[in-house]
């Protein structure tokens, strides 16, 4: 059907929108020398990178893969698979982990809250480990549902080996990967409220007490930063997935492979100062925003149906870009009844200085059904006069 265009302007206010996978960043090259070799940044609620650095190169990434593990520990919580307050038998496997530990006991029972706070804020295999057995009965079927939850988040550039993230051969992410991984999490407040404790202690079921200190340093010296997690071992170097939200804006800021560990939390600091000072989250639509439109209806009850949007869109913008927003609706000449409120009726093309960079499904608002008998009848003799 012929299609007539009408110009909006966007002073509307914003929900949701994700960008394509792959989708270019804002920015090309980096607006600061980094010295770490796999870096990006990232808004969390929509995925858009703002600017990166050889974020597809395969690295090892150390103990960020524990944010994986953490994920699956949550998302069981959520399907109710698991709660907080389960009791878990520790393992001498998950007992005997090698590098950063809580000390746990062999064969001791400790809640699964504080084994996932002491993997997510102590960075504990032991605990890391644990987690995975009581999810999946061994680490090695946990390690396949990680590697399964991974392909599909479409981090296409991982493979894990353990729950740790402990240097074993055939183990690798991305910064992309990580940003992906990360845009997940941040769905999970739960994580951050593990994630931003600086200083607490695990007691053990004998009464011995294990002193647990964060090892991201931004929780306690950068405004606003409540997570993620970071990583290092010879292999992987330093590595860092660092949050902060500020004025309703949570960012992600990924550097894989930094040569020291205070360059890491300087340059992710970096990265997130220039994300913040630069950006906002825009709010264009909301879902059931009405148009302000109507659109003729043929052999309904009514002769024309309301339209409002059927999705939300919030986008990252460069500050001063707001004011180059458009909305352009796109509908058929007419439509014909019975219509159901939802029903796609047409487009909504939201324009960025005259480019269109994203698009909304414009639905009716309401339900137009097929005339009844006695009103069809009406309208006929009404016709005849």
């Amino acid at each position: 059907m012929k299609k007539y265009r009408r110009m909006l302007a966007a002073v509307l206010c914003v929900c949701l929108w994700v960008p394509l996978a792959g989708a270019t960043p804002l920015e090309q090259g980096t607006p600061m020398e980094l010295t770490t070799p796999s870096a990006i940044l990232a808004e969390t609620a929509t995925g858009t990178v703002i600017f990166e650095k050889d974020a597809d190169v395969r690295r090892e990434a150390a103990s960020i893969t524990k944010m994986m593990t953490a994920l699956l520990v949550l998302e069981a919580i959520d399907r109710g698979d698991v709660s907080l307050a389960d009791q878990v038998t520790v393992s001498s496997h998950a007992a005997g982990q090698k590098g950063s530990q809580a000390l746990l006991d062999a064969n001791a029972t400790y809640s699964l809250e504080d084994l996932l706070r002491t993997t997510i804020m102590a960075s504990a295999n032991d605990s890391a480990v644990a987690l995975a057995e009581k999810l999946c009965g061994s680490e090695d079927a946990f390690v396949q549902r990680m590697n399964q939850r991974a392909a599909e988040l479409g981090m296409s550039n991982t493979c894990y080996v353990n729950a740790t993230g402990y240097p074993k051969e055939g183990q690798y992410t991305t910064a992309r990967d990580v940003m992906l991984l990360s845009c997940e999490v941040a769905k999970h407040p739960e994580y951050n409220k593990y994630a931003s404790v600086w200083i607490d202690t695990l007691t053990h079921p004998g009464g011995r007490v294990t002193d647990l200190t964060n090892t991201n340093r931004l929780v306690r010296f950068y405004q606003g930063c409540d997570g993620f997690k970071t990583g290092s071992t010879d292999a992987a170097k330093y590595c860092l997935s660092a949050t902060a939200e500020k004025g309703g804006m949570r960012l992600v800021a990924v550097v894989l492979g930094t040569p020291n560990s205070q360059t890491r939390f300087n340059e992710a600091r970096s990265m997130l100062d220039y994300g913040f000072a630069n950006y906002q989250r825009t709010e264009i639509a909301n879902k059931g925003d009405l148009l302000g439109e109507t659109l003729p209806v043929k052999g309904g009850s009514a002769e024309k149906v309301e339209l409002m949007l059927g999705s939300g869109l919030s986008m990252l913008l460069r500050n001063g870009q707001q004011s180059g927003l458009k909305l352009e609706v796109a509908l058929p000449e007419s439509v014909s009844a019975p219509i159901t409120a939802g029903d796609v009726l047409g487009t909504v093309n939201v324009l960025l200085e005259g480019k269109v960079i994203a698009k909304l499904n414009c639905v009716a608002a309401d339900d137009v059904p097929r005339p009844g008998f006695i009103e069809g009848l009406y309208r006929i003799l009404n016709n005849w006069r």
